[in-house]
């Protein structure tokens, strides 16, 4: 069911493809964001990501206004799946297909805000701010909760792998260190803020998600962990709760079992003969 909600319907032969299209490929076997992407702990941070992005003001309006992130929660988060995808572990054709895409898409995403301020989703500002805060909490996720950790040189080259990708939608100059990452992260800090419509979208991503009953108490571990693994300073401008003592000991273990819950259960079948 995880699967299906994530890929969608076509996942399985989207997979299939992804990965047994002959050709050659942006990123080698070994690549870092190769280890980083293809772990289970995606899930955690994918949704980290989601919360940590909303703190800029307008990036958030223009996914509050375009997205349809309430009325087409899955579609959406299929599409981001698929991309990260086929970027990844996809043939460079199928890739560049895909950036290409999603650059038609940002061209067209372009509005005014309430206080008047206006914004592109192809602005290469707003653009690097989504990348530097989705490659921060995918990392932050692996680290915490991945099956193979990356030491400090793959988690530099972990950042100059997705800056690859970065660059193809228009990110002007991304960063290629962890050391950049943290740098570009606290040179957007002053432009950060938690709007109304941040914390409507936060409310609605954690305490509202479209899925049946049986499935809501395995998503809140996960939400739990995307919070706990947000910076310290992101979670206090949303209003999350910090306990001390609490993730260390309750949040991070069920996280750390979920993830590994999910890791076997969502494991490609091996080939048949």
């Amino acid at each position: 069911m995880l699967f299906s909600r994530v890929a969608g319907p076509e996942g399985p032969a989207n997979r299939a493809r992804i990965h047994d299209s002959p050709g050659p490929r942006w990123f080698d076997p070994d690549a870092a964001i190769r280890t980083v992407h293809g772990d289970a702990s995606m899930f955690i941070g994918g949704l980290s990501a989601l919360l940590f992005q909303s703190l800029h003001p307008l990036a958030m309006a223009a996914v509050a206004a375009h997205s349809g992130y309430r009325d087409e929660p899955w579609q959406r988060l299929q599409r981001t799946s698929t991309f990260l995808a086929v970027t990844t572990f996809g043939t460079a054709q199928d890739a560049q297909r895909a950036v290409d895409r999603v650059r038609k898409v940002h061209r067209s995403v372009r509005g005014t805000t309430p206080t008047g301020e206006t914004y592109s989703a192809a602005d290469p500002e707003l653009l690097g701010w989504v990348h530097v805060a989705e490659v921060d909490s995918l990392l932050r996720a692996h680290q915490r909760y991945g099956a193979q950790p990356l030491d400090a040189a793959g988690r530099d080259a972990y950042v100059a792998d997705t800056a690859r990708v970065a660059t193809a939608l228009g990110v002007i100059d991304p960063p290629r260190s962890e050391e950049e990452l943290a740098a570009r992260i606290a040179a957007y800090r002053p432009h950060l803020r938690a709007t109304r419509e941040a914390h409507e979208a936060v409310r609605y991503v954690l305490l509202h998600p479209p899925l049946p009953w049986i499935a809501r108490g395995p998503y809140a571990v996960l939400g739990a962990n995307a919070v706990a693994t947000l910076p310290v300073w992101a979670r206090d401008a949303l209003k999350l709760p910090r306990l001390a003592g609490v993730d260390s000991t309750c949040v991070q273990p069920a996280g750390r079992a979920l993830t590994a819950a999910i890791r076997w259960a969502m494991a490609r079948p091996p080939a048949t003969a």
